[in-house]
């Protein structure tokens, strides 16, 4: 797999039906190991790792309805009181994030309404918060906070 502009982590990988897989501390299983898994993977130890999110406040790979169609969000990561905290949409590294993607996020805002978003393909990455329509990027990913 790519290097990317995150930090490594010590994973775990091994072949099952003939195919590379990552094991997943958040679903604890091993899952396809595809470009995309790569960046999620190196997210989720990002923001364990660095910026202390407990494992317990993730959610990855989870259903949402936009427009009565049924989407996934890439990694959620929710405040201790359970409401949102942190929405990351997560891109393989060749693909360019463009505005395209921006938009994919922000429509996944109007039905999580997460305090943050992120989007990253492991090479590039922004963090934002709406409030008010306002949008505010920031210079670095929120920290965990306990309520």
């Amino acid at each position: 797999m790519e290097s990317l502009n995150l930090p490594p982590f010590d994973h775990k990988v091994k072949e099952l039906n003939g195919k590379p897989h990552i094991y997943d501390l958040i679903r604890r299983k091993y899952i396809l190991l595809t470009p995309e898994e790569w960046v999620r993977q190196h997210f989720v130890h990002l923001l364990i790792n660095h910026y202390q999110y407990p494992k317990a406040l993730f959610a990855v790979e989870t259903g949402l309805y936009y427009n009565k169609l049924a989407k996934r969000s890439d990694i959620m990561v929710l405040r201790t009181d359970g409401k949102p905290h942190l929405l990351v949409e997560c891109k393989s590294p060749d693909v360019r994030i463009s505005a395209q993607t921006f938009a994919q996020i922000a429509r996944y805002n109007f039905t999580i309404r997460p305090s943050f978003l992120a989007i990253t393909n492991g090479l590039a990455h922004y963090c934002f918060s709406v409030q008010d329509g306002q949008i505010t990027y920031l210079d670095d990913f929120p920290g965990f906070e306990r309520n």
